[in-house]
């Protein structure tokens, strides 16, 4: 194993059993014979004299006939059983931050359990080299029976830390879990929140080498989330190694530079956090582009849209566009009667949610909604090439007025188009971070 790696995965597969464990070697007659253990002597009889007046003899050995058939059909996978995680081949470099994304159910969290040793292999192997800390679910690695600060004494000691480091930095695990008044309190009468707080506490202060988290943050609220994200930052910057596993898909562009895509327990892809994330949202079907939209004419409405189109730079409605060129959004919009300061509001947005682009009507002066003229119009917003960066976006509409009859809000079509960007002539292309394709001009002298 390479100095510079700190996990090497090698062929790992993890297999359960569904349902309830059943051993599928063991004869009718044997499980029969151990009823009373489960039962009781008496119950057991009974399950025993039913068996016997229901299943013939030719009935039980075409039963058993038909599990070692089934059982022998494909060796590796014995019926009742699935692979939760297949032929895993990964190497992780000191220092680095990979994601982990896929559906539920893809094994993630399966993975890094393997990882934190909280469950064997099936198959394969992984090495870790470096001081591991895992933030896997609530209170993971607590003693609920234990106080807060035992807890964390505890969780030191399993991680190798004599008592003098971590004492170093109790003071500062408290303060950021903001549980002070419930420290010598059991965890087992902490909230969900309050267990997650210290629990993340404990995993980043105690500066683990390897620091793993599930999708554990949700749990907290905004405030906290922000907290631990600005610390992950802390953690990766340090230099040291982070697996994170999470839904939020903004989050993942943020924090990880590299990223693993799971699905059905194998991966799918790896590379780049830009191209793998904005793969998976486009292959999971959360992304469809729709290029235009229109609405059933509201005569309550003073003002409505009546249609939007995405049109590319010869005039074709499209969504799938280039960098190189502008969009335009077209729209049909009808005033029945005049709304004083009415003004539009457009936002374009990543589909993991991340807003990239607001503007609205106030943004030309004059606002050209401002006086509109009563019946229908054509209104359109230009966006010049090379603005938005690759990737998939989706535009979101709401026409607003302070002075409107029924409301603030006079029309909200909302979310109403999506579409997808590729960079072709640009150097790094599709794999060029941050939001925005600009291409800056650079000179020596």
């Amino acid at each position: 194993m390479s100095n510079n790696v700190a996990i090497r995965i090698e062929g790992l597969g993890k297999r359960y059993r569904l349902g309830q464990t059943v051993d599928l070697k063991r004869t009718f007659r044997e499980t029969l014979m151990d009823l009373p253990r489960f039962f009781g002597h008496k119950a057991a009889r009974a399950l025993k004299d039913a068996a016997r007046r229901t299943l013939s003899a030719a009935r039980v050995q075409e039963l058993q006939s038909a599990v070692r058939d089934h059982r022998t059909a494909d060796p590796e996978t014995p019926p009742g059983t699935f692979w939760a995680l297949r032929d895993i081949n990964l190497e992780v470099e000191h220092g680095e931050v990979v994601g982990i994304i896929g559906r539920n159910g893809a094994g993630k969290s399966t993975l890094l359990k393997i990882l934190s040793r909280v469950t064997d292999p099936t198959t394969g192997h992984a090495e870790i080299r470096g001081r591991v800390a895992s933030l896997l679910e609530v209170g993971t690695g607590f003693n609920p029976e234990l106080t807060g600060r035992e807890n964390i004494y505890l969780n030191g000691s399993i991680m190798g830390m004599k008592k003098a480091e971590i004492d170093s930095r109790f003071d500062e695990i408290v303060a950021f879990a903001e549980v002070e008044k419930f420290l010598d309190t059991p965890v087992k009468r902490y909230s969900s929140g309050m267990s997650v707080r210290l629990a993340f506490a404990v995993a980043a202060h105690l500066e683990p080498e390897i620091l793993i988290v599930d999708e554990v943050l949700a749990v907290g609220d905004a405030a906290f989330q922000r907290k631990c994200l600005r610390k992950m930052d802390s953690v990766a910057d340090s230099g040291r190694t982070i697996l994170f596993v999470s839904h939020n898909m903004g989050v993942m562009r943020q924090l990880c530079p590299s990223c693993v895509w799971l699905d059905q327990g194998r991966i799918r892809d790896i590379g780049s956090s830009a191209h793998v994330v904005d793969k998976y949202i486009r292959e999971s079907g959360s992304s469809a582009s729709k290029a235009h939209c229109s609405f059933d004419p509201d005569p309550d409405k003073d003002f409505q849209l009546l249609s939007i189109r995405l049109l590319d730079r010869n005039g074709q409605v499209a969504a799938n566009f280039d960098c190189d060129f502008g969009i335009q959004i077209e729209m049909r919009i009808v005033a029945r009667r005049r709304v004083p300061q009415l003004y539009a509001y457009l936002s374009i947005s990543k589909t993991d949610g991340t807003t990239v682009m607001v503007s609205d009507s106030y943004d030309t002066c004059p606002n050209p909604l401002e006086n509109v003229d009563g019946g229908p119009h054509t209104m359109r917003v230009s966006i010049p090439a090379r603005t938005l960066g690759p990737g998939d976006y989706s535009v979101y509409l709401n026409f607003s007025s302070p002075a409107g009859r029924k409301g603030t809000h006079v029309d909200t079509p909302g979310t109403v188009c999506a579409f997808h960007i590729d960079d072709v002539s640009s150097h790094r292309g599709n794999e060029r971070y941050g939001f925005f394709s600009t291409l800056l001009h650079w000179s020596i002298d």
